[in-house]
């Protein structure tokens, strides 16, 4: 987080069972949300449309820092309000871990959209450095492949 970026003020701590609720339905919310940016992001990076990734990144991020604020809120008043809860902290903890799951789901996804641009990215690069790279004979009469000194920067065109 960069020091232009003011921390949310701290949620009061949870008293009753009915505070506890009313942050569970926002939780839900949250995780809802998330939920369906994680399809939109997965949709974006299978179809190669990286911009729009980056672009969901910041609402990702403000979900995220509400979904924690929110779990921490609710693991703090686990022990008083315990009880109380039931069936809800049931429904809850099922929920966290389906959430966990399709988390992971959208690591995967991100990571080997990271991995195949950063291949193509590679590729490339060698590719326009070899057919750049002087095809010469070396003092033992075979072909010397230059180097990484004949390299050069590498440039990507975002409009087509």
């Amino acid at each position: 987080m960069t020091s232009e970026q003011a921390m949310p003020a701290p949620m009061p701590a949870i008293v009753t069972a009915a505070e506890a609720e009313e942050a569970i339905r926002r939780l839900d919310e949250t995780v809802d949300a998330l939920e369906q940016l994680f399809e939109q992001e997965g949709a974006h990076a299978r179809a190669g449309r990286l911009v729009e990734v980056a672009q969901l990144a910041p609402r990702k991020d403000e979900l995220a820092r509400a979904y924690l604020a929110d779990t921490q809120r609710l693991k703090a008043c686990l022990p008083r309000l315990r009880g109380e809860l039931g069936d809800a902290l049931i429904a809850v903890k099922t929920r966290h871990a389906d959430f966990h799951a399709r988390l992971q789901v959208n690591l995967t996804v991100l990571a080997t959209a990271h991995a195949v641009s950063e291949g193509i990215v590679r590729g490339l690069s060698q590719e326009v450095t070899r057919k750049t790279t002087p095809q010469v004979y070396g003092a033992s009469g075979r072909q010397t492949n230059g180097g990484a000194h004949h390299a050069g920067p590498l440039a990507v065109s975002r409009t087509l």
